[in-house]
């Protein structure tokens, strides 16, 4: 089943420490299957009796498309919470193949203007989670690929970081400046963040450079955090169009 170990790890977490997990999917990188996986990741979860909330970061708001909505038709988005001067609720859509959904759209561009002059700001999504970690086993945040302020505060929010890290090389020299932001966090916002995990993404085993840049991945990251296997298969929403 897909990713089953990732799946595991997050699992033990959750029966040995009864606290709700807040996992940022993070790389600087695009295209490398961050919404795809929050999605898929999300659904295992769910579907093992999870009460799971895929929160939206990004303005592409590719995650919110993935799970049936159409961003532009959306009233209320995460900015809203993000922006408001009086602690507007985050705007969920519920039960979407089981899983609930903060949606975003191109309006979050926004956000990394308007938040430069806030106070606090690098703890705002941290504050408008606050009031729902009851009501979630797992928050799963999808980032954006920059290493900006959406970012930031998804990390400074976040008790675990996942990099789904795409089979190239181009992709892994890239992880130097994420490794950095996220001991930056972990230096002056978040003490508490822990790295959940690499996971290879778009890996073909029949394909001898995804094998060479996979066991570089290993080589060079296992010594971080776990290296999970790629994945074979993937969900996707019925919803979606």
């Amino acid at each position: 089943m897909i990713w089953h170990n990732g799946v595991y790890f997050v699992q033990c977490h959750v029966l040995a420490v009864k606290l709700t997990k807040i996992i940022s999917l993070f790389n600087q990188a695009g295209g490398v299957a961050k919404s795809t996986t929050a999605q898929n990741l999300g659904y295992h979860l769910s579907i093992r009796r999870h009460r799971v909330l895929l929160i939206d970061i990004d303005p592409q708001g590719s995650l919110t498309t993935f799970m049936g909505l159409e961003p532009a038709d959306l009233e209320k988005t995460i900015y809203d919470a993000l922006v408001s001067e009086s602690d507007e609720p985050i705007p969920i859509h519920r039960d979407l193949d089981g899983i609930d959904l903060a949606p975003a759209n191109i309006l979050l561009a926004n956000a990394e203007q308007e938040l430069i002059f806030a106070e606090l700001r690098e703890f705002r999504l941290k504050e408008i989670l606050a009031p729902l970690l009851d009501s979630y086993d797992f928050i799963l945040i999808d980032c954006p690929p920059s290493l900006g302020i959406l970012s930031q505060i998804s990390l400074v929010a976040s008790t675990h970081v996942l990099v789904p890290i795409q089979c190239q090389f181009k992709a892994l020299k890239g992880t130097d400046s994420l490794l950095k932001t996220v001991a930056r966090v972990q230096r002056k916002l978040n003490r508490s963040l822990k790295i959940a995990g690499f996971f290879p993404t778009m890996y073909s085993a029949s394909n001898s450079l995804d094998q060479r840049t996979l066991e570089s991945i290993r080589e060079q990251l296992s010594s971080l955090a776990t290296i999970f296997p790629p994945p074979t298969s993937c969900y996707s929403s019925g919803r979606s169009s």
